[in-house]
């Protein structure tokens, strides 16, 4: 078997990609409830939104046809996207003051992480975590 070369190239960053219905709402609602901040739409009228949040960055396309459902929908304790944070406390406090749809927690796991459940204005479930 031949050797595996060293790999020395470092990941910086990834983005999620989500089908929507309505790429101006979800990018909106990433805004203004979940404190994201709006980087760009494409097109006129929009069919593609970039929102970030420090390193996390996240894609909304408008779909063709059919909607992409959720994880969740096909397995019930999957989740869509999951983001480390530095105060999962103040994100919690941050949150629930502007309305965002928390479905469970702050709840320390067996895997010592600290998490809440969140679900977005489509059905999708993230998760952030410390």
């Amino acid at each position: 078997m031949p050797a595996v070369a060293a790999r020395t190239v470092q990941f910086k960053r990834i983005a999620t990609l989500f089908v929507v219905d309505d790429v101006v709402k979800t990018a909106e609602y990433y805004r203004d409830v979940l404190g994201f901040e709006l980087l760009s739409y494409f097109a006129d009228p929009p069919v593609y939104a970039m929102v970030a949040r420090g390193a996390a960055e996240m894609h909304f396309g408008k779909a063709d046809g059919e909607v992409q459902r959720p994880n969740r929908a096909k397995r019930k304790t999957s989740f869509d996207a999951y983001i480390w944070v530095d105060d999962i406390q103040g994100l919690y406090e941050e949150m629930l003051a502007a309305g965002a749809n928390i479905t469970e927690g702050p709840v320390k796991r067996i895997y010592e992480s600290t998490e809440i459940v969140i679900e977005d204005c489509n059905g999708f479930v993230i998760v952030f975590a410390n």
